[in-house]
C-alpha cells in the first residue's frame, strides 16, 4: 500500500518555548490547547474551560466547563508545573469516582450502564486494577457465567463465537493479582481462565494458520470494519490480529498463574499455546512492505489479508512481546498517524459513518502511547499523549471517540465519562511519565520522559500493597540516572514483601536525548469502494468503481492478474474475488467470493435442530479430495447485531470430528431469512459418506438456554 507522506511539525515541537506538542490540527502550549479559533485552558488543576464549537452538521452538545465535583483526596495526587496536564489528570480521577456504581462495579460510561467484559477488562489493564481493585474484582466476577466461563459480551450474530475476545478477562484478572497479591483471588480466577481457554481452543483454534478466529477485539459493529457482503458466519471465519494477540497473552498469564499455584504441566502447555499463536501472528499477518501487521485474514474457503493497520492490535503486539524489539520500533514508525492521532484502523471505509470507522478512541490512543514508550519512540509518545489531552480539554470530559475528519464528537454514538478512556488518561501519567510497572513479585519503574515534558513532577499518596509511595521524577530521557528510596540508592524495583509504610522515591533521569524514531504522518484517507461481483456463466463480472487505478483478480486466495476491465475469464475452477486499487496504490476490500468449483448440494426440510437433535446427512462425492462443507440455515432467535443466541454444532464425517459449524442469528423472529454457515474442510474419498451434526458440551453458547436453528441444506464444494 503506497501512500504519500504529509509533513507535520509534531512531537517535541520547538516553535515556542512552552509548546508541548503541535500538529496541523491542534497545539498544546503551556496550560492551553488550541484548535483553529477554539481553545481550552486550565485556570487551575481543578478546572477546565473550553469555548469549542464546530462546523454546522458536525456539532454535538458538550459541557464546556469541567470543575472538580468529587473528593479525590484518597487517590494519587499529581503535582506538576503544567496546569493543563494536572487538570486533565484530575478530571480522570473525578470521572473515575462517577464510574463506581453503588454495587461497587465499574460503569462503562455515562450513556452505557452495566459491566461489559472487554470495556472493564481493558480499563483494568490500563489503570483500574490498582486505582479501583475492589470494584475491578467485583466487576470481573459479574462476567463469569453459571458454567464457570468468561461471558462474551453480546454482539454480532449472537456473540460468541463470532465475537471471541472474552479472554481479555483473563489478562485483566491476572493484573488484579499482580496488584493485590491475593492468593484467594488467584484461586478463584485460575479455573475460570483454564476452562474458558480450553473451551475456546475447541471452538475456533486449530485452523491451518494457527490464528484465532472471530471478530476484531472491541470492534463489534460488523458493518463498521468489514465489507458489506460479509455475513456473521464470515466474520467468525476471519482470523484477526488483536483477538489472536489477546488469546496469546491469556494463555501466557494462565501459564504464570499455573506456575504460582504449582501446576507445572499446565504452565508448560499453556505457554506452548501462547507461543504458537504469537508465532502464527508473525508468520501470517506481518506485512513486510507496510511495516505493520494486517488487520485480519478474511474470505470464505480461501482467506486473504485485509492490509489495513489496526492500532490496538499493533499496540498489544508491542506491549505483550508478540513483536520483536526490532519489529516494535518498525511498527511505531509505520502505523499511520493523522493530524488528530492514530485511527482505530487505516485507511477508512468510504461509505461508512464514523464510529469504529474513521475514528480515534482515546483508550486505544493510550495503548498506542504505552507501546511507543516501550519501543522508545519519543515523537510517537508525544503525539499519542496529545491526541488524548486535546479532546479531553476541548470537550471537558473523557469522551468515547472522535471523528478523524475534524476531531469532533459527531459519530454514531458517543458517551461522556467513558471508563476505558478515563482509565487511559490516568495510565499516561502513572505508567509512562512515572514508569510504574506492576509485576507479580513487586513494582518496577521504567519512566519514559520526553524532553518536552521534562519538568519535575511528583505523585503523592500512591498506594502499593502495605506502602504509600511519594514519587518524584526530574529530568528527561528513557534511562534512570539515580533511584533512591528514603534517601538510599537502589535498583528501580520495590519488592512486594518490602512494600511497607511511607516510601519516598526520588527518580532522576539521565537528561540524554532519546534515540530518534519517525512517525508515519498521513492525511486521513478513505480506501476505494468494494466491487460487487457476480458470475455470468464462466465470466466474472463486476460494477465499475469511479476514480479507480486498476483491479486485482484473486483466485483461491492468491493474486493472479491486474486489469482495468470489469470482466475476467473464470473458466478455470476456483473461488474468485476482485479488489479495487486507487492510483496511489491504496486498496479497498475484496468483493464477495464467487466459486466456479464443482459442488454437491443436499436439500433438507428445515426442521428445528435443538441441542438434543442429531442430524445425519448421507452424501456422495464424485472424487477423492478435500471438500468445504457448509449448511444453509435460519436462526431467528435474535437480531444480527446483539444478544447471545448463536447456534453451534459439531460436524463429523463418518464418525470423525471435522470441526465447528456456526449458525449466527439472522434477525429477531425472522425465520424466513436463510444464509450459509461457515465452511469446514473435510477430506473424503470418492463414494458415499455420512455427515453428522450434533451438540457437544463445547458448543454451549453464552445464552445456554437457547441454542438452535433450522437446517435447509448441505453444500460440499470441492477444493
Amino acid at each position: 500500500m503506497a501512500i504519500g507522506l504529509l509533513g507535520l511539525s509534531a512531537g517535541a515541537a520547538h516553535a515556542a518555548s512552552d509548546t508541548v506538542v503541535s500538529t496541523p490540527a491542534y497545539s498544546w502550549h503551556g496550560d492551553t490547547v488550541t484548535q483553529g479559533p477554539f481553545k481550552a485552558y486550565a485556570p487551575s488543576g481543578y478546572e477546565i474551560i473550553s469555548d469549542y464549537s464546530a462546523q454546522p452538521g458536525f456539532y454535538m452538545g458538550i459541557d464546556k466547563v469541567w470543575k472538580l465535583k468529587n473528593d479525590i483526596s484518597s487517590y494519587p495526587k499529581l503535582v506538576t508545573p503544567n496546569r493543563l496536564h494536572e487538570a486533565v489528570y484530575n478530571m480522570g480521577l473525578d470521572e473515575m469516582v462517577n464510574a463506581v456504581e453503588p454495587d461497587t462495579t465499574l460503569r462503562t460510561g455515562k450513556e452505557w450502564a452495566g459491566v461489559w467484559t472487554r470495556d472493564v477488562s481493558y480499563s483494568i489493564l490500563l489503570s483500574m486494577a490498582y486505582m479501583q481493585p475492589e470494584a475491578s474484582m467485583i466487576s470481573l466476577m459479574k462476567k463469569v457465567d453459571p458454567l464457570g466461563r468468561v461471558i462474551q459480551d453480546t454482539g454480532s450474530g449472537g456473540a460468541w463465537p463470532v465475537s471471541t475476545d472474552r479472554e481479555i478477562w483473563c489478562v485483566a484478572a491476572w493484573e488484579v493479582y499482580k496488584v493485590t497479591g491475593s492468593r484467594e483471588w488467584l484461586e478463584f480466577i485460575y479455573p475460570v481462565m483454564k476452562r474458558s481457554l480450553e473451551t475456546d481452543a475447541k471452538a475456533f483454534y486449530g485452523t491451518e494458520t494457527g490464528l484465532v478466529k472471530g471478530e476484531t477485539s472491541f470492534i463489534d459493529w460488523r458493518e463498521q470494519s468489514h465489507p458489506k457482503w460479509m455475513q456473521c458466519a464470515d466474520i467468525y471465519n476471519t482470523e484477526t490480529l488483536s483477538t489472536s494477540i489477546v488469546h496469546a497473552q491469556a494463555w501466557h498469564v494462565l501459564a504464570e498463574a499455573a506456575e504460582v499455584l504449582g501446576h507445572k504441566d499446565v504452565a508448560r502447555e499453556a505457554q506452548e499455546m501462547s507461543d504458537a499463536i504469537a508465532a502464527a501472528v508473525n508468520q501470517y499477518l506481518w506485512l513486510d512492505d507496510a511495516g505493520y501487521y494486517a488487520m485480519y485474514l478474511y474470505g470464505r474457503d480461501n482467506l486473504i489479508a485485509n492490509p489495513r493497520a489496526e492500532t490496538l492490535g499493533e499496540a498489544l503486539a508491542i506491549m505483550w512481546d508478540v513483536a520483536s524489539p526490532e519489529r516494535a520500533r518498525t511498527l511505531t514508525e509505520h502505523n499511520p498517524t493523522t493530524p488528530y492521532g492514530v485511527a482505530i484502523f487505516y485507511p477508512q471505509i468510504a461509505d461508512m459513518p464514523a464510529y469504529h470507522n474513521n475514528s480515534l478512541w482515546p483508550w486505544v490512543g493510550a495503548w498506542w502511547a504505552l507501546a511507543n514508550a516501550k519501543a522508545g519512540n519519543e515523537q510517537g509518545v508525544m503525539e499519542a499523549i496529545g491526541s488524548i489531552v486535546r479532546p479531553a480539554a476541548l470537550f471537558a470530559t473523557n469522551k468515547e471517540n472522535f471523528n478523524l475528519d475534524n476531531g469532533d464528537i459527531a459519530t454514531e454514538l458517543n458517551s461522556s465519562n467513558m471508563l476505558w478512556c478515563l482509565s487511559g488518561n490516568i495510565a499516561l501519567t502513572h505508567k509512562i511519565l512515572f514508569g510504574i510497572d506492576y509485576q507479580k513479585d513487586g513494582l518496577a519503574f521504567h519512566p519514559f520522559v520526553p524532553e518536552a515534558m521534562g519538568q519535575p513532577r511528583r505523585l503523592e499518596g500512591f498506594r502499593y500493597r502495605d506502602a504509600v509511595l511519594n514519587i518524584s521524577v526530574s529530568g528527561y530521557g528513557d534511562k534512570i540516572a539515580s533511584f533512591k528510596v528514603n534517601g538510599k540508592e537502589q535498583a528501580p524495583f520495590i519488592p512486594a514483601k518490602k512494600a511497607k509504610g511511607e516510601m519516598n522515591i526520588e527518580i532522576v533521569m539521565d537528561n540524554q536525548p532519546i534515540a530518534p524514531l519517525q512517525v508515519n504522518h498521513q492525511h486521513n484517507a478513505k480506501a476505494p469502494l468494494t466491487p460487487i461481483a457476480w458470475l455470468e456463466g464462466t465470466q466474472l463480472v463486476w460494477n465499475p468503481i469511479e476514480y479507480i487505478g486498476h483491479y486485482v483478480i484473486v483466485k483461491d486466495g492468491k493474486r493472479i492478474a491486474e486489469t482495468r476491465a470489469t470482466t475476467f475469464d473464470a473458466s478455470e475452477p476456483g473461488e474468485y474475488q476482485v479488489i479495487g486499487v486507487a492510483g496511489n496504490g491504496m486498496e479497498g476490500f475484496a468483493s464477495e467470493p464467487r466459486s466456479t468449483r464443482p459442488m454437491v448440494m443436499v436439500q433438507l426440510d428445515g426442521a428445528d435442530n435443538d441441542k438434543d437433535t442429531v442430524l445425519e446427512v448421507p452424501v456422495s462425492v464424485p472424487a477423492d479430495g478435500d471438500y468445504y462443507v457448509s449448511l444453509l440455515y435460519a436462526n431467528g432467535n435474535g437480531p444480527v447485531n446483539t444478544e447471545n443466541k448463536c447456534g453451534l454444532r459439531t460436524l463429523s464425517a463418518d464418525g470423525e470430528r471435522a470441526g465447528l459449524i456456526v449458525l449466527p442469528q439472522r434477525g429477531k423472529n425472522n425465520w424466513d431469512e436463510r444464509g450459509w454457515s461457515n465452511s469446514v474442510k473435510v477430506h473424503l474419498a470418492k463414494g458415499d459418506h455420512t455427515l453428522r451434526l450434533d451438540f457437544r458440551p463445547e458448543n454451549e453458547n453464552m445464552n445456554i438456554k437457547t441454542n438452535h436453528a433450522r437446517i435447509y441444506g448441505v453444500r460440499l464444494v470441492q477444493d
